[in-house]
């Protein structure tokens, strides 16, 4: 490549990076965390990258016809070949807003004895790679996945956390990366896929049946609509399930919509309750779970906003704290908490920006 196609590719790039840090500035402008509840509009990770797709397309546009106007279309191109990963890069990686309680999915925090491994899978399922202090996470639309080495007590299975689930547009895509999924036979569009210690992963495909949630009536929710909208990211987190005591379901799904401000209804035929970014999800067992802490899905954690004014409310609507509201060394603040039915929750505030 000669000098002159050299520079023309650093202004370009240039200019692009400065487009899209601008645009994206403008469209996180239009969502603030003032005004969203259960009927603000843009209360999804999909519906910011639409919006973002959108500004970005309209500026790339215009800044190419500012550039050179007989050359307008060639140099779009060019642009737009930046925009095809700037909604998954940019926001796509990000969790959703909270919803009217300040609660939004956080991350899923695993204990394995080989984090490259592990980390290889994930990365190897779409998502992204970054640190939180000295801890290895790999970053997914709406969820985190933290890795920490250690032993663990045994796998989800046999767990109050039986499983989770993502959300991706066709398992023929997944696989075209290498990635081997095990379909459900009896299930069009359910599958699984395996971590190298063993961890089941469920998959669905977006045309799948069994992924709808239906909102209990007199219920409404703009974020719950993005189970019938169709993916704009390859991969989003989906639900986690938990095996409660059979004839505990309904009073497990009614603690999360109290405790953390989720709507009402049912995936499929399982009772659920909907929180920005994730799906909880509650069958009934008649054998006795394990308790989560100490197995490789050691909790699953949720983002709050002002978590401290949170936590004093949980603690006098009588919420018992395994570990108070505390603000650690990376600047995130937390609080553990577990549920009635063992399954460990941390809270945290500041996961929003990675």
């Amino acid at each position: 490549m000669d000098a002159s196609s050299d520079a023309h590719k650093a202004s370009r790039d240039s200019a692009t990076r400065a487009l899209t840090r601008r645009t994206r500035r403008e469209t996180e402008g239009t969502v603030s965390p003032n005004v969203i509840g259960r009927d603000t509009p843009f209360v999804s990770v999909n519906s910011v990258v639409e919006l973002y797709d959108r500004i970005l397309r309209k500026r790339l546009f215009q800044k190419a016809q500012q550039w050179h106007p007989s050359h307008s279309m060639k140099k779009l191109a060019a642009l737009l070949s930046v925009l095809v990963a700037c909604p998954i890069s940019v926001l796509g990686g990000q969790l959703s807003p909270p919803n009217r309680a300040g609660v939004a999915m956080g991350h899923l925090h695993y204990r394995v004895r080989d984090v490259e491994a592990n980390k290889r899978f994930w990365l190897s399922l779409g998502g992204t790679s970054i640190k939180v202090g000295e801890t290895h996470v790999v970053k997914f639309p709406d969820t985190l996945i933290f890795l920490s080495q250690g032993e663990s007590s045994g796998g989800s299975l046999g767990s109050v956390i039986n499983h989770v689930a993502f959300r991706v547009r066709t398992f023929a895509a997944l696989e075209a990366t290498g990635v081997h999924v095990q379909p459900l036979a009896q299930f069009p569009g359910v599958g699984s896929v395996t971590t190298p210690e063993g961890e089941r992963i469920e998959l669905f495909e977006e045309s799948s049946e069994n992924l709808v949630f239906t909102l209990d009536p007199g219920e409404r929710d703009a974020s719950a609509e993005r189970h019938s909208r169709r993916m704009t990211v390859p991969i989003i987190a989906h639900h986690v399930h938990l095996n409660v005591p059979e004839g505990a379901e309904a009073n497990a799904k009614t603690w999360y919509v109290k405790t953390f401000g989720g709507v009402p209804g049912k995936r499929w035929h399982y009772e659920a309750t909907d929180l920005p970014g994730i799906n909880m999800n509650f069958s009934g067992s008649t054998s006795v779970q394990a308790p989560t802490k100490g197995r490789m899905l050691d909790h699953v954690g949720f983002e709050v906003r002002n978590l401290e004014a949170f936590c004093r409310k949980l603690t006098a609507g009588g919420v018992k704290f395994d570990m108070p509201y505390t603000r650690q060394p990376t600047g995130i603040a937390t609080a553990l908490l577990t549920d009635p039915w063992g399954t460990s929750i941390e809270l945290t505030e500041g996961l929003s920006r990675f």
